[in-house]
């Protein structure tokens, strides 16, 4: 390599992290077009096995509504025809679909409203325990990835690495009774210092309101923490390891640029590819939630609600559930797509 070559192999790299320069002719507007049309195809897949996969579910959901009941075959009739389980499955598809296109995913067998009213209402819930897990895990895996790799071998990244690979392959919902039996209920001279479970205690208002959340949030928001940022620990390692071998680093050291510079500047910013794929995966999964963390720690979101819904089962809350849980990761996945000729222009050729 000449000494002329190194300074353009530099400039080049950095203005690929940069962004790309706007070209007429550019093939992004047909990239673009086959991932909008390859996500819209996703979310009609969605949208048929949604309906047909939670069929398959054993149980009569017009009997468990009843509680056990003793209910009368023509009462029972009644529960069917005012649910539209009484028509063949070809209509009860077909009318599925029609609404689900306009946003109408029908009535809750158990709780007698919209669905998309008892989905609106754990929305805010589920975005606010599961998205302040997701900027934790995912600035301590960038944070914590990027330190192991850039000191590769050393007991730093060994003991990084390992801890981020047992918490990533212990189940999220066996972590979390562990919690609650170690930090909530107590055991031995250690008493319980945080709620079992719950969003709230009740009967605070103002900022004790927010303070109490916050109590509640704590269990929770350290479970899917100490579960979720091994991985993304673990893929900024590996990526930034492959290109820690590049020519361009070693001629920004070859100038006299620190570690560190060459490290912030110039390395993590051309490593970024397959952690922004994971990132907006991961966002996604915020919208679903996690359901088995939910449910154990009882907190109000759309995770606790879905493992309701199929308790009954529940057939059109169930549904949307689905549908919104898929799309969310559909929309995010390609949205990363989209994302990706910005950190690097050759995505789009």
């Amino acid at each position: 390599m000449t000494a002329d070559a190194t300074p353009a192999l530099v400039e080049d790299k950095q203005r690929t992290a940069a962004g790309p320069r706007v070209h007429k002719g550019s093939a992004y507007p047909r990239y673009l077009a086959g991932k909008v049309a390859g996500a819209a195809v996703s979310l009609l897949a969605v949208l048929v096995t949604s309906f047909f996969l939670f069929r398959l579910i054993p149980g009569d959901p017009v009997k468990t509504m009843t509680g056990g009941r003793q209910v009368s075959a023509e009462q029972l009739a009644a529960y069917r025809e005012e649910f539209g389980l009484d028509l063949p499955l070809w209509r009860q598809f077909t009318d599925y679909c029609g609404k689900a296109l306009t946003g109408d995913f029908g009535t809750s067998y158990q709780f007698r409203a919209p669905v998309v009213d008892k989905i609106t209402e754990a929305v805010p819930n589920t975005l606010l325990l599961t998205g302040t897990a997701f900027v934790l895990y995912t600035a301590l895996g960038i944070f914590l990835g990027t330190r192991s790799a850039w000191r590769r071998g050393k007991v730093g990244d060994r003991f990084n690495t390992g801890l981020a690979l047992t918490l990533y392959s212990v189940p999220s919902f066996w972590l979390g009774l562990l919690l609650i039996i170690v930090l909530s209920v107590g055991i031995g001279p250690l008493p319980g210092m945080f709620p079992t479970g719950g969003m709230e205690s009740g009967g605070e208002e103002g900022f004790g309101y927010v303070l109490d959340v916050a109590h509640h949030l704590v269990l929770p928001v350290v479970t899917l923490v100490a579960v979720e940022y091994g991985q993304t620990l673990l893929v900024t390692r590996s990526a930034l390891l492959d290109e820690m071998g590049s020519d361009y680093l070693t001629t920004a050291r070859a100038k006299g640029l620190r570690d560190d510079l060459v490290r912030r500047r110039h390395a993590v910013p051309n490593a970024l590819l397959p952690t922004v794929t994971l990132i907006f995966i991961n966002l996604g999964r915020t919208v679903a939630g996690v359901i088995l963390v939910e449910t154990v720690f009882s907190w109000p979101g759309l995770g606790g609600l879905f493992y309701q819904a199929l308790s009954v089962p529940d057939l059109p809350l169930v549904q949307g559930l689905f549908f919104v849980f898929a799309a969310a990761v559909i929309v995010m996945n390609t949205l990363a797509d989209l994302v990706y000729p910005l950190l690097d222009p050759r995505v789009a050729r």
